[in-house]
């Protein structure tokens, strides 16, 4: 940890001496280090290279320091590998055959242009696709970040969300040349090479989509689904809340669903639960129900995987119906009230 000496600032964070460090390079060589970093490590970056304008020379000193500190525990494996692998296969194998391996194993490259949906906001990418056809906006969707695009999805008009929401579901495989379609369409970019096709969207990302949306939204658009396709709309839901969601609820709530699960229930569906959530549980209740508890896990000889995944399935239909009677908050939505 640095020493804090009297009199002079508080050591650097992470942010602010890589903004430093940025700032020492030219604007040619800092716009090369930015244009590789995300859109929110860039606005981050920004942030603090207004904050240290005005650094001081111990700063930049301490900046310096902290980056060698980290480069010392780095390797070169992966720097430039590429072209290092490149190179070797060339020698070893001659530029036809080793063209011809590296063609069947290199990883894709291929950046698609809806990657620059992620330095848009919600309303912009809404006003892009609302007048689009409701697949189009499932696709494009199904590449947004889940929180964004529960926030776009909120945009659009409420007529189409359900509509949206059942095709992220069941959205199959997108071929290459149909993404390149829908950018053309979209950002009027030209059309690339074609390719294999790529798996976007499903229930799972449909959950993790819902799970961002707020609460009245939430249940408008998971009973749509289901007047649809009742299994979709199930499976959805299930995927929503899962067992290892249980450690987002506060101890009250949580407390009060334990007090209903009947021990053995709750010995089977332990038995598969990591050790944070075990602890988070057994915080729940009282010292003697919770060694008693443990006891009876390390008792317990090997348990079917199929009896532990219907344990905690019982448990969160449990959670669910509590939570349907207002008996118990779930986590993940606290910042819905009434």
């Amino acid at each position: 940890m640095p020493e804090i000496v009297p009199g002079r600032p508080e050591p650097l964070k992470s942010s602010a001496a890589a903004a430093v460090l940025l700032m020492l390079f030219n604007e040619d060589e800092a716009a090369q280090i930015l244009s590789r970093l995300e859109p929110d490590e860039v606005r981050q970056l920004g942030y603090a290279m207004y904050d240290v304008a005005d650094v001081e020379p111990e700063e930049v000193n301490e900046a310096l320091d902290h980056f060698l500190n980290k480069a010392k525990k780095r390797t070169t494996i992966g720097y430039g590998a590429t072209r290092h692998i490149r190179g070797a296969m060339t020698k070893a194998l001659g530029e036809e055959r080793a063209e011809t391996i590296l063609a069947r194993i290199t990883p894709p490259t291929r950046s698609t242009r809806l990657e620059m949906l992620k330095w848009m906001d919600a309303k912009e990418i809404a006003a892009l696709i609302e007048a689009e056809h409701p697949q189009i906006m499932a696709i494009v969707l199904a590449h947004l970040e889940a929180p964004v695009a529960a926030d776009v999805l909120q945009l659009l008009p409420v007529e189409a969300q359900e509509e949206i929401v059942y095709r992220i579901a069941t959205l199959g495989p997108v071929s290459t040349e149909a993404l390149e379609d829908l950018e053309d369409l979209l950002l009027r970019g030209p059309v690339g090479k074609q390719g294999a096709a790529q798996q976007r969207g499903g229930t799972i990302e449909a959950a993790a989509i819902m799970n961002n949306v707020r609460k009245d939204n939430e249940q408008r658009i998971l009973k749509a689904v289901a007047k649809r396709d009742k299994m979709i709309a199930q499976t959805i839901e299930e995927e929503m809340f899962v067992f290892d969601n249980l450690i987002d609820m506060d101890d009250k709530n949580l407390g009060t669903l334990m007090r209903t699960i009947d021990s053995a229930v709750l010995v089977v569906a332990l038995k598969g639960a990591n050790d944070l959530l075990k602890a988070k549980i057994f915080s729940c209740m009282s010292a003697r129900a919770a060694q008693a508890i443990a006891d009876e896990i390390e008792e317990r000889g090997p348990i079917r995987l199929a009896e532990v995944i219907d344990a905690q399935k019982l448990i969160i239909a449990t959670a669910r119906r509590m939570a349907d009677a207002g008996t118990i908050m779930l986590g993940g939505k606290g910042n819905d009230f009434v």
